[in-house]
């Protein structure tokens, strides 16, 4: 069976894209706002994508103009939206910090990244994309260089991005990568799972003052039982499908994990969505660990553009962010500064002048067996190369990079 790792620069719905794939999965990562609007795992002659495409994606090719889109989609970011993106320096809406205007989700989720170089490696064991991305204003002088995955016969694609501050100064920013799920992967029944165990509910003054149905600014301890608007408990564990709100909940990662992660299991495809990253316990002093696991449920509370066709109508749009960041919830690198640590958690990293960090990120589509598939996901770790998923009375080893050896491997042989 042929399982090298492969990769092509396409055209997708006008834009530039490579396609990164292996005999089990294809990963799209366009080079406007590094949006990746497929992750998808091969069935028979097709695929399941796992990602989330907005119907109101705007592929006309043409940019966003504030003049001729700005009505409909009202931001940039609306118009370009898909899947999986890295957001920074900023995460949450635009916002103004040391004198510079940020847009939402930052530059990385708006810009355009030049694609410097792609391969697959001699061996055929992975295939890559290199992106660069200077910043627009000098006066946060930041540059970013992604490189993005596919190891062979691997179901998982990787990123690892390097941070680099050219200043005389610090810097402290967000971080985040936004994972999104959509249709045909996510389904009303789906059931999440997180590694963090203490939670927040997004504070009053934010996006979700008018869509939610949970208590503004309250802590909690299990997604099982969240606190309403109404007094009454939410288990937030299960994806209701179309109900007519739009929430958010942050949850912090123990600084005591080796791995950070979370899962999205669809019981009907015994199909995992699993994101995982290195978590603070022994992380190397040039590498970040992401101290928050986000849930963005966008089940149908937005009566305005571009997520209702008009001002006031209905929402047609379901989705689910399992978003991973440094933030305080998606508020913005404006709030965070005023707000430095939320649930005991740091909500911004920070770039030593004249240095760089890295973000190592995996995000992988697991085929479980019966009893994973029927059963609550306890945790998930990493055992060498092994990423191990947990209930309370079985287990499931998968095949993957989940130490992170290959990737720093391979991006340290790509820099010689």
């Amino acid at each position: 069976m042929h399982t090298a790792a492969d990769v092509e620069r396409i055209a997708y719905f006008g834009r530039n894209s490579v396609l990164l794939s292996n005999e089990k999965v294809r990963a799209i990562v366009d080079d406007l706002g590094g949006m990746m609007p497929e992750f998808s795992l091969k069935k028979g002659k097709g695929a399941v994508n796992a990602h989330w495409i907005p119907d109101f994606r705007g592929n006309s090719g043409l940019p966003w103009s504030s003049h001729l889109h700005g009505q409909y989609w009202k931001a940039n970011i609306l118009y370009i939206l898909a899947g999986d993106f890295p957001c920074s320096p900023n995460f949450g809406p635009d916002c103004t910090v040391d004198g510079v205007g940020l847009p939402a989700h930052g530059w990385t989720a708006n810009e355009r990244w030049k694609l410097a170089s792609s391969g697959a490696m001699q061996d055929g064991n992975a295939a890559y994309a290199k992106f660069t991305l200077e910043s627009p204003d000098v006066r946060m002088p930041l540059s970013y260089t992604k490189y993005d995955v596919v190891q062979a016969g691997k179901p998982a694609y990787y990123s690892a991005m390097t941070i680099e501050n050219h200043g005389d100064a610090p810097v402290s920013i967000n971080l985040a990568r936004h994972n999104t799920l959509g249709s045909p992967f996510l389904q009303a029944g789906c059931r999440i799972y997180v590694s963090a165990e203490r939670f927040m509910t997004a504070p009053e003054g934010t996006e979700f003052d008018d869509t939610g149905r949970l208590a503004q600014g309250a802590e909690f301890d299990s997604l099982l039982k969240a606190p309403g608007r109404d007094g009454k408990p939410v288990d937030l564990s299960i994806v209701t499908g179309m109900i007519g709100y739009t929430d958010f909940v942050t949850g912090a990662i123990s600084a005591q994990k080796a791995l950070g992660w979370s899962c999205v299991v669809n019981p009907v495809l015994k199909l995992a969505y699993v994101t995982f990253f290195p978590g603070p316990q022994g992380l190397p002093n040039d590498e970040i660990a992401l101290g928050f696991n986000d849930l963005w449920m966008q089940y149908g509370g937005r009566n305005f553009t571009p997520w209702a066709l008009h001002e006031g109508g209905a929402d047609r749009t379901f989705c689910l962010g399992t978003e991973n960041a440094v933030a305080a919830f998606a508020n913005g690198l404006a709030y965070s500064r005023a707000h430095p640590e939320l649930l005991g958690t740091p909500t911004m990293v920070t770039i030593p002048a004249k240095s760089a960090r890295t973000l190592n990120y995996g995000t992988a589509l697991v085929e479980l067996e019966d009893a994973l598939a029927a059963e609550a996901i306890t945790d998930i770790e990493a055992e060498g190369d092994m990423l191990v998923l947990k209930t309370a009375r079985t287990y499931q080893r998968v095949s993957l990079d989940a130490s992170f050896s290959g990737l720093r491997e391979l991006v340290s042989r790509l820099l010689k």
